[in-house]
């Protein structure tokens, strides 16, 4: 008899249940993206972490998916295999649960789940937390890249005349502004919608999604039936909108991986200011 499957997006009180049964525990990967601080302190219990530095490629292109080599070492790490069921979090709101959720989007692995609002809402339910690390049973996967859900500088380049693609920048507004500089030039994709990453969040909720983000979404105009590209800095604080949109049921999203780090230290990209 298969096993009740977990939703996309899981509340704390239905995760520590279904932890508590055991032939579902068994098949759960729990992956903390916090600080490696944090870990330490505290997280859910069972819980393995993946410090987030090792989802990113390196400079100068740090939001780029990481090579192959590395991905194989982090995933077997993870003990990954096709069956498994992965539980992502983190303590911020799910930037890095949302980048890793990408990562196993680009291996074709469907099976996971993100705990909303991630450490902040289990904690601010009063569940069980531990200190003690933990490390997952390795395997040797044989992994397949899935590049239909990122998208690179050159494709967006030449689709940001269709009418039907929206880019979602989920940066601060002054740096979508180009008054806040992190790249040669400072300012945005041409037509770029920006909303913030972090207002995306419910404060008074454990950082959970709000409750009206997707009537906010529409009103800016990133709709569900738009091709929703999104983006940051180095598609971190873009994981949690990526995630975001899955989430709200968007069928076309994608990631621009390189983000601004690359866009922005470009000379042939466009810019708006």
């Amino acid at each position: 008899m298969p096993l009740p499957a977990l939703p996309l997006l899981i509340e704390p009180q239905a995760l520590a249940a279904a932890l508590e049964s055991a032939q579902l525990s068994n098949n759960l990967r729990l992956v903390d993206l916090s600080s490696p601080e944090q870990y330490l302190k505290a997280h859910l219990p069972g819980a393995v972490h993946l410090p987030p530095a090792r989802t990113s490629s390196p400079a100068p292109r740090p939001g780029l998916l990481p090579e192959m080599p590395h991905l194989v070492q982090l995933f077997g790490e993870l003990g990954h295999r096709p069956d498994l069921h992965y539980v992502v979090y983190d303590d911020e709101g799910g930037g890095w649960a949302g980048r890793f959720i990408w990562m196993l989007d680009s291996i074709g692995h469907t099976r996971y789940s993100y705990l909303n609002g991630g450490l902040k809402a289990w904690q601010q339910d009063g569940l069980q937390t531990e200190s003690e690390p933990h490390l997952a049973p390795p395997t040797e996967p044989q992994l397949t890249l899935h590049p239909e859900v990122s998208i690179s500088a050159a494709e967006l380049m030449s689709s940001l005349d269709q009418p039907d693609l929206v880019v979602w920048d989920a940066r601060s507004p002054a740096e979508y502004r180009g008054e806040k500089v992190f790249a040669a030039r400072g300012g945005h994709v041409p037509g770029a919608i920006n909303f913030e990453w972090t207002a995306g969040m419910d404060t008074e909720r454990g950082l959970r999604l709000r409750t009206d983000l997707k009537e906010e979404l529409q009103r800016l105009g990133i709709a569900p039936d738009k091709d929703i590209i999104t983006h940051c800095q180095t598609h971190h604080r873009s994981g949690f909108t990526y995630l975001a949109a899955k989430i709200l049921g968007y069928p076309r999203v994608r990631a621009y991986a390189g983000s601004w780090s690359e866009w922005g230290n470009r000379s042939d990209t466009p810019v708006e200011l």
